[in-house]
């Protein structure tokens, strides 16, 4: 019985002193720079997307539009340092885009990419180029869920629809975007 007891109060010390480890850690919000790293860079990131021309209530697929996507570089220490910027590929005819970030096109391994937005960069259209803020086209959709391909090692994540309208609706659209 007495063997029993000091198994549960070595048991009981053991939890309280890892909760109180696990506390600080959160309190402090230490990280471990290669976890962080390890969990935005160890894959291929995918980022893709519909960009459409909305003309009055038609919604048409824009053929060559492009998307950029914006993400703050953080060095191994947190430190924000300069910013990520790339272009997607130009939209197919069904207006379908992508854009890859591969871990051995950064040119610091000890970097890491925090808070990447999606953003309508380019309209090939000059009946349709005026960017909207639907979906966060002009503001910026940020990366939050993505889903993981395994047999390809991408993580990809899905944005928009987005949407350009010809200049003369822009003028009627508020200037919040909706």
């Amino acid at each position: 019985m007495k063997m029993v007891l000091n198994n549960f109060l070595f048991s009981a010390i053991f939890m309280l002193l890892l909760s109180i480890v696990s506390a600080s850690d959160a309190q402090y919000n230490l990280k471990n720079p290669d976890s962080e790293k390890e969990r935005l860079l160890s894959t291929m990131i995918g980022i893709q997307g519909i960009v459409y021309c909305k003309s009055r209530s038609r919604l048409t697929p824009l053929q060559g539009a492009v998307a950029r996507i914006t993400c703050e570089d953080v060095d191994e220490y947190g430190y924000e340092t300069e910013s990520l910027s790339i272009l997607s590929c130009a939209t197919d005819e069904k207006g379908y885009f992508i854009a890859t970030i591969s871990p051995y096109e950064v040119k610091d391994q000890n970097q890491s990419f925090r808070n990447c937005k999606a953003f309508l960069e380019l309209s090939p259209s000059e009946d349709c180029d005026v960017p909207t803020d639907d979906n966060k086209g002009i503001s910026g959709a940020p990366l939050v869920s993505f889903q993981r391909l395994h047999d390809k090692n991408i993580k990809l994540f899905t944005m928009g629809p987005f949407f350009f309208v010809p200049e003369q609706e822009a003028k009627s659209i508020p200037d919040d975007g909706y």
